[in-house]
């Protein structure tokens, strides 16, 4: 039997407690895990590929059946690659529901060969943004607790300890 595989798709710049979270409790669900980091060279990021690629491994080191790898274009083309055909995706708000459906339905309307799962983010992360860390950590918050310590590193050689 095959295994029930799953990619867990985003540009996690950086990556969170929230999405460590979603990743944990996939793996009650799904025998193994692709967390896909974006490589969108148009976009600006705080981290460069090679670094969020880093610390998603550090991040997801001992969680069990987690791989970590990259992809630029169209999700549903690195579905197709990989051999997977669910894409589990997080929602924290409603907020959320409204974009993440949008996608779904574009990567349905793409192929119906993959489905995408959604999965509310625990309520102790559902504040949680990689947008919100950097600005806080940008102005010298304490986002210790917010992240995997990889990414407090990170953040913290870039902007420097908090106050």
């Amino acid at each position: 039997m095959a295994d029930r595989a799953a990619i867990y798709a985003g540009s996690f710049d950086p990556l969170t407690n929230g999405h460590i979270d979603i990743v944990k409790r996939g793996l009650k669900t799904f025998d193994r895990i692709v967390l896909a980091v974006a490589n969108n060279p148009n976009k600006s990021h705080t981290f460069d590929i090679e670094k969020r690629m880093e610390m998603a491994r550090a991040a997801t080191d001992g969680l069990g059946a987690v791989e970590v790898d990259t992809f630029g274009g169209l999700l549903v083309d690195f579905a197709r690659k990989k051999g997977i055909n669910t894409l589990l995706r997080g929602l924290r708000a409603v907020s959320d529901f409204e974009y993440e459906f949008q996608l779904a339905t574009m990567n349905h309307n793409i192929t119906q060969e993959v489905e995408t799962v959604f999965m509310m983010t625990s309520e102790e992360w559902f504040y949680l943004s990689s947008r919100l860390v950097r600005e806080v950590a940008r102005f010298g918050g304490d986002v210790e607790k917010m992240v995997p310590k990889a990414v407090y590193q990170a953040l913290t050689d870039l902007y420097g300890k908090s106050h």
